[in-house]
């Protein structure tokens, strides 16, 4: 018999890669059109500065709760009945958003579409986790982030085909984030329950039944491991003394990576306007195709370095590009375009270990709780400078949030060199039997 963890790539493996794939590329199109249909719609909706940064920021916020409430849940509940609907639900709110009237309406849209966002972002990464082999991990989860650059960028140059199509073409482009949630909807629903899931809580004859049908009858179930502990909540066990560590590393380093990403894409064709660039709208498209290229990068080398180096190198490159343009003030158009591509690129490579680090750092029952926590943390600090970068550019200037985005970035560089621990080709098993302080 074949081990649960060492199973060779199966057809079911390349199945789930699909269907989470589908749901990380519809969250990345549903974050990044919002940016430059606000853009066009400012007028019709009469968005000054403050309600241009909270509609940018309300899908973050909605977000956060969205992670925070999910985590447990599945931990609780499984993953599954989450990972199977959430996507329909995703898909009507995105098609509501065509047919709204006022600023408010929009909001509490975003609102509702960020909660379910939210959710997928935990079960996607917790049940792909669960289910690849430990030899592919890196590479299969790796492929979320170039899945959810690819949607990110899909949706500035779907936004940018359909700008001057019509009066109300910004209702096209939010309309368009349905079909990427409704597509990946029957996949969805095929999936089962995670067979690590099940073991944890106690229920292995089901856990054998699952690796039975989707590996086949070569592969061993994973290993009986003691059911769950009842009664405890699941942020207090993150907190715990055998824990706090890892639960600490991830909630800092999600925020510091996701903070600059999501202030200067969502708004990224205004900053380069504010620092003279003529044509910021084509600046902007270049600057996402970097972060499906960064993307690409990153899945080559996410398991030929290790996870601290990888982290580590990525804030100290993203914070050196930031802090050259935030010195440089006469800076000419190719090298402005240049060096936000780096900065773009390198980022985005790096949000790799956000889709392979994060599980890695909890076991089983732990494990969505855990990255729903860490999702929400980043949330919090993402949606905070999203709502107020356009107006620190309007009353401060554009090099103020640039010089801003340096210090998160050297944050996070100082946390991962003394606190995150490596985690690369770890057993997940290996998890369950950790005790002591981490």
């Amino acid at each position: 018999m074949i081990d649960y963890d060492e199973s060779p790539l199966r057809s079911f493996h390349v199945r789930i890669a699909f269907a989470s794939v589908g749901g990380v590329f519809s969250d990345g199109f549903g974050l990044g059109i919002i940016g430059i249909s606000l853009g066009y719609a400012s007028s019709q909706l009469a968005l000054n500065p403050v309600w241009m940064g909270l509609l940018g920021g309300a899908s973050l916020l909605g977000l956060f709760a969205g992670a925070l409430l999910t985590g447990p849940a599945a931990d609780r509940f499984g993953r599954r009945p989450i990972y199977a609907y959430n996507m329909a639900l995703l898909g009507a709110l995105s098609l509501l958003q065509g047919f709204i009237h006022t600023a408010a309406e929009l909001l509490m849209l975003r609102l509702a579409i960020g909660f379910l966002l939210g959710t997928d972002y935990v079960v996607s990464k917790t049940l792909l986790t669960e289910f690849i082999p430990r030899r592919w991990r890196g590479r299969v989860l790796g492929s979320l982030s170039i899945a959810w650059a690819a949607g990110y960028a899909c949706a500035y140059v779907v936004a940018f085909a359909l700008a001057g199509a019509h009066a109300e073409s910004w209702r096209w482009m939010l309309l368009a984030s349905a079909i990427p949630c409704l597509l990946v909807l029957p996949l969805r629903l095929t999936m089962p329950e995670s067979p690590l899931w099940l073991v944890t809580h106690g229920r292995g004859a089901a856990a054998a039944r699952v690796v039975r049908n989707a590996l086949g009858a070569d592969v061993a179930p994973p290993v009986i491991l003691a059911p769950a502990p009842a009664g405890r909540g699941r942020w207090r066990q993150l907190f715990s003394p055998s824990w706090r560590r890892r639960t600490l590393v991830a909630c800092a380093f999600f925020t510091c990576q996701v903070i600059p990403y999501f202030a200067l894409g969502t708004f990224v064709s205004q900053v380069m306007s504010a620092m003279r660039l003529e044509n910021g709208h084509l600046g902007g498209v270049i600057y996402n195709l970097a972060l499906l290229g960064g993307a690409i990068g990153g899945l080559i080398v996410v398991d030929r370095l290790s996870r601290r180096s990888f982290l580590i190198g990525s804030f100290s490159v993203a914070a050196g590009t930031m802090l050259i343009l935030t010195l440089w003030s006469h800076v000419p158009a190719w090298a402005l375009i240049l060096l936000f591509a780096i900065f773009a690129s390198v980022l985005s490579a790096a949000s790799n270990l956000v889709y392979v680090y994060l599980p890695e750092l909890f076991p089983t029952d732990l494990r969505a709780s855990g990255i729903g926590l860490a999702v929400a943390a980043s949330r919090t600090g993402s949606a905070v400078s999203t709502f107020l970068l356009p107006i620190i550019v309007a009353d401060y200037g554009v090099r103020t949030s640039l010089a801003a985005c340096v210090g998160v970035l050297a944050l996070g560089a100082l946390i991962c060199l003394r606190w995150a621990p490596e985690t690369r080709g770890v057993r997940l098993g290996v998890l369950e039997q950790v005790t002591g302080p981490t």
